[in-house]
Order: structure tokens, then sequence, then C-alpha cells
């Protein structure tokens, strides 16, 4: 089942800052180590992160089951690189036939799924502690983001969890018919790639009646509207984006003293 609730304790510092804040600070600490390619400036920011995630209000178990599609890509970067990487410099440690694996692989390796996790991980937490419906009430106050715009991406996310449900009918309905794929993998990807298909149609049908539903009820009237709670953006909210800046930046410079920077555009 997707669960797309806030998780956090209620009393959690910054769980309860501004959406909007919690949002900005996710982008600038990720955006700011795409910067660099060594593997240095993401661990000290993955120890960052995995340093405040208390004061979010999340325990360490639960990150990883929200994260855990995050593991899956970094074994995937791994094997890739393994049996497809062009620079094969280093010291050799082990060769197979097709599959050289050296010290220069297994760096650049680590490099890339280091910043997977660094990039990655603000973003699991702040959608992990922000409610959605807050989300998108703050966007419009804070960041005068159309109306339009933001109740609809709303609506959307709030049709996520029925995007696991419609997948388990659909592969209940199939079985039943006697549709099944036994051990045969071929098969099996065929099967997934049907049933992706049927999913992707359903949710096209029920995103254009929600859409005509929405404008039925006025949703993209010109007139002003309303907003039923208030979202302020405070003097804490404006520290939580001044702090990732600091942090990020303290990732950088660590990485440039220790002489292991290697710029993304050189």
């Amino acid at each position: 089942m997707i669960s797309i609730e806030p998780i956090a304790a209620p009393g959690a510092p910054l769980a309860r800052r501004n959406p909007v804040a919690k949002v900005a600070a996710a982008l600038i600490f990720s955006f700011t180590l795409l910067a660099t390619l060594d593997p240095l400036a993401p661990a000290i920011a993955i120890a960052l992160e995995l340093a405040v995630l208390p004061l979010f209000g999340i325990g360490y178990r639960v990150l990883a089951r929200r994260a855990w599609p995050l593991l899956l890509s970094a074994a995937g970067i791994l094997v890739t690189l393994v049996l497809f990487a062009a620079d094969r410099s280093g010291r050799v440690l082990l060769d197979a036939g097709p599959i050289l694996v050296s010290t220069g692989v297994l760096l650049t390796a680590l490099g890339l799924v280091l910043r997977i996790f660094a990039v990655a991980l603000p973003g699991v937490i702040v959608f992990a502690t922000t409610d959605p419906t807050d989300l998108a009430d703050a966007l419009i106050q804070n960041v005068r983001a159309p109306a339009r715009f933001a109740i609809g991406a709303l609506a959307a996310f709030r049709l996520v969890p029925l995007l696991g449900q419609e997948w388990q009918m659909i592969s209940m309905a199939r079985r039943a018919r006697g549709v099944d794929a036994g051990r045969n993998p071929v098969a099996k990807l065929r099967l997934f790639a049907s049933t992706a298909f049927a999913l992707l149609v359903g949710a096209i049908r029920r995103g254009t009646r929600l859409a005509v539903a929405m404008d039925a009820r006025g949703f993209d009237a010109g007139t002003p509207r309303t907003v039923a709670r208030r979202q302020h953006f405070t003097r804490a909210d404006a520290l939580l984006i001044a702090g990732a800046v600091v942090l990020a930046g303290a990732a950088l410079t660590t990485s440039i003293i220790a002489g292991t920077f290697r710029p993304l555009i050189s």
C-alpha cells in the first residue's frame, strides 16, 4: 500500500516548519551536491541528513522503509558500472571474463551511489513530514502559485494510493481468469508491461474525470479564492533555508580542502 500521509512526530521542531521552507531547503541542499563528482561531499551530506533526522521526528527504521527504492537504484548502478564502465583505471580487483572490477570503477560507483542517496534523502524526509494539503496551501499563499496548479497537483497526489490498490485488483482479476506467468521470466515481463499499461489507461481516465469535475465546481474561476488555513512563513523557516545553505556549503568546502573535489563541469 502506497502511503502519502506524514509520519513525523507531532512535536518535532523541523517537522512543524512551513512546507515551502522545507521544500526550498531540500532543493538547495540537494542541487548544491550536483556540483561535484567526488564521494566525500555526498558522504558528509548523508551524515548531516541522518544527524538532523530526529529533529524531523522520524525514526531511522521508518526512513529505511520509505527509502528502500534507493537501495535498488544503488544496486543497479553498481552492476551497470561493473559491466559497462569505460574507465577501468586503478588496481584490478576482479578479472572474470567480461567482468573487470578495478578500484577506479568502485570509486566511481561509490560516488554515484552516495550522490543518489544525498540528493534523494532530503526529498524523502520532506514529504514524510509534510501534509499534502498544507503544501498546496503554502504554495498558494507563500509562493503565489496558481490555485489551479496547486489544487490540481494536490488532487493528483491524493490519488496516488489508489494506484497500488488498482494494481492489486488488476493482478487478482487476471489471476482469476487464469492469466499467470508462472516461473517464466519473459512471461512475467510481458505480464508486468500489460498490467502497467492497463494501470496507465485507468489513471488517465480518472484524471480526465477529475479535471472535468473540478472545472464544473469552479476551480478555474477567476475570482479570488479564500483560504481556510493560514500558512505563515516565520523567521524560523528562513533560518531553516539558511541552515541548508550553510550545511551544503560546508560539505563542498570540506571536499575542496581535502583535495577530492571533482567539478561536474571541468
